[in-house]
């Protein structure tokens, strides 16, 4: 399943009829060598489709499959049907995904494929209140349980607001916005996402030539914020090193730079690469055991064809790697920091 935000009218109305076309399957198939009888763990299921996938590439393969929005689960019904008992679908978090498959009995995987972020059939349903460009309630929760967009929209201060919009959502005018948000909630709330997006408009020039609706950095930052959503995947990397077996694989598809950053640092110290420069130096401590080995050494990106076809998967970056027999180190201190709001003094940054 596709995800990325970042879509015009037009682009939308041209990936409609392939909205649930995985990206960069072929690729994430390649890099996970499904190659004997195993586990698989979908710790994103969304519509399905790479679930799909991996009980295609070999009878001998079992999957699991995660998704914490009860929609989703529920529309998997008649795939866990087809699939003769060798599927089984869980509501639940993937940064949860080593308990999650206790649960089912598993101890171990032979795979984890992680597709981050919002799915488009969240994108497209007007009433899940994730997107702009179709009036609906300000809501933007993927399980349906805690604080929504709204909550933090009239909520917050406006200190924390401008953070979010600017260490999530990358707005280079952060406070602007934040103030623009606690000037408008003083005279009536703010509960719908039309409402939200003219007021960021009001703020935000569009660039030149740019299809990027100026409410784009600005929702994308509460959405990462009212979800958890880099906390979630810095949880979801450490738990697939917790199951997988030595010789599994682990690949992730990311969409927007801050999500690809961790997923490269943490493959990056996970194989030895971070710590090659400094290693030698006295007083630093030895490096922690290789737990990955790269199996790519860059990014993998969509083609051509493929961002053609399904707009959609123009961001996508593809980063996998295969699991050692390395006991799992601690968890990486310097990604969890990635996925946090800084102090409050580093407010001075912002424009």
């Amino acid at each position: 399943m596709s995800r990325s935000p970042r879509t015009t009218k037009a682009e939308t109305a041209k990936a409609e009829p392939v909205r649930h076309i995985p990206v960069l399957l072929a690729e994430v198939l390649a890099g996970l060598a499904l190659d004997r009888p195993g586990l698989a763990v979908d710790g994103t299921f969304g519509a399905g489709g790479y679930t799909r996938a991996l009980l295609d590439a070999a009878p001998e393969i079992r999957v699991i499959a995660i998704d914490r929005d009860p929609s989703a689960i529920r529309a998997g019904a008649a795939l866990v049907d087809a699939s003769g008992g060798r599927l089984r679908l869980v509501q639940g978090r993937f940064g949860d995904l080593d308990t999650l498959i206790a649960d089912q009995d598993e101890a171990q995987a032979d795979w984890v494929v992680l597709d981050i972020g919002v799915s488009s059939m969240q994108l497209d349903e007007a009433h899940r209140g994730f997107s702009f460009r179709q009036d609906g309630p300000l809501d933007m929760r993927m399980g349906g349980d805690g604080p929504s967009a709204a909550d933090l929209v009239n909520g917050e201060e406006e200190g924390t607001l401008a953070d979010i919009l600017y260490h999530f959502g990358e707005e280079r005018r952060s406070r602007a916005v934040a103030r623009a948000i606690v000037e408008a909630r003083r005279r009536a709330p703010i509960t719908t996402t039309a409402q939200l997006a003219e007021l960021i408009a009001g703020v935000v020039r569009p660039e030149p030539g740019s299809p990027i609706h100026p409410a784009t950095r600005s929702f994308q930052g509460l959405r990462i914020a009212v979800n958890d959503e880099l906390g979630e995947l810095v949880r979801g990397l450490h738990a697939a090193e917790r199951v997988l077996k030595p010789g599994g694989r682990l690949a992730v598809v990311t969409f927007h730079s801050l999500e690809d950053r961790i997923v490269k640092q943490f493959f990056s110290a996970r194989s030895g690469r971070a710590a090659q420069a400094s290693r030698h130096l006295p007083g630093v401590e030895r490096p922690a055991p290789k737990s990955f080995r790269l199996v790519t050494k860059g990014p993998i990106l969509p083609s051509e064809a493929e961002t053609e076809v399904n707009p959609r998967a123009r961001s996508a970056k593809l980063r996998a790697g295969e699991r050692t027999d390395a006991p799992p180190p601690p968890p990486l201190n310097a990604i969890e920091t990635l996925a946090s709001l800084p102090a409050p003094q580093g407010r001075g940054a912002r424009r």
